[in-house]
């Protein structure tokens, strides 16, 4: 029986940093670059790998070099590749182009979009895991039409779902129906603010939580905030115990520290704990190079 199944995306990342402002007219710039694991699914599935739990990933990626990059990453993880779907589309890739503490990305989406939902949902029937995470909803139209289906799916399993929404590239953030029948949110501020159309981060998490879900919004530096059941809580982040080297896969890194100590049991605040230790952890490098493990989670989270 599967831990998690995480249904998203699935992608190589090529992290550039330095002198990463373009100049046209064949200026030559020099940079540094890493290929990493990308896609907030796939980095989220090698965190959960990387802690323990077996974990298999719903994604769609082309038959082609970059569709066997990252499954080889996520093998190397020791997620259960089962559950990976083919598309006719090349794998998706992404550019990030990272300077100080922001970033831009460049997206091709190429096979990302080609989820298919009714098979995640035969995943979750056969399979029986125990927690089911959606990611990248703004990313994928199948999920964000077809994300009930999932749901229901889960239920019949008793399966907890959480879900990660991700940005918007839009900017639009409409909330799809489905999304506050959730088990549990976990945005960042500024997407938390940008589905509840709130400015104020707390009322943005209230809102977001009126139907039940916990909802555990992602603060950075600043820790992180939870609303359940009209009660808020606020955790602190760890001091980082080494360099930050760049915060390329922080926030899933979080999710699956939060999704390991809730299905351990934990109580709220301790899953706060654990899950800002994990995000705090992976900026030691980018993607999923520097992805905790349990044992560095609690040595952190203590």
């Amino acid at each position: 029986m599967l831990d998690v199944l995480v249904v998203g995306d699935l992608n190589p990342d090529l992290l550039l940093s330095g002198d990463v402002v373009p100049r046209f007219g064949q200026a030559e710039q020099d940079v540094t670059a890493t290929v990493a694991l990308g896609g907030s699914g796939g980095i989220c599935a090698a965190a959960l790998g990387r802690l323990g739990l077996r974990t298999a990933l719903a994604a769609a990626v082309g038959d082609d070099d970059l569709g066997a990059l990252v499954t080889q990453r996520l093998a190397d993880r020791g997620v259960h590749l089962d559950q990976l779907q083919r598309a006719a589309q090349p794998t998706g890739l992404s550019v990030h182009l990272l300077r100080d503490d922001d970033r831009a990305i460049l997206t091709h989406s190429g096979a990302i979009d080609d989820l298919d939902v009714a098979s995640a949902c035969r995943a979750i029937r056969a399979a029986k895991p125990r927690h089911v995470h959606v990611t990248s909803v703004f990313l994928i139209r199948a999920l964000r039409e077809r994300g009930a289906d999932l749901l229901d799916a889960a239920r019949d399993v008793a399966a907890v779902v959480s879900v990660d929404t991700n940005y918007d590239p839009a900017e639009r953030f409409d909330a799809p129906a489905w999304l506050l029948d959730a088990d549990v949110l976990l945005p960042n501020a500024a997407e938390a603010r940008g589905l509840a159309r709130s400015v104020d981060v707390e009322q943005a998490a209230r809102e977001l939580s009126a139907r039940g879900a916990t909802v555990v919004v992602k603060l950075g530096a600043q820790g992180a905030l939870a609303v359940t059941s009209g009660e808020t809580l606020r955790v602190a982040a760890p001091a980082p115990t080494v360099p930050i080297v760049d915060t390329v896969g922080a926030g899933d890194a979080f999710d699956a520290g939060f999704i390991r100590a809730r299905l351990d049991g934990h109580d709220l605040p301790t899953q706060l704990a654990h899950a800002t230790a994990a995000g705090t952890l992976s900026t030691r490098a980018g993607g999923d190079a520097g992805q905790p493990t349990l044992e560095d989670v609690l040595g952190v989270a203590r």
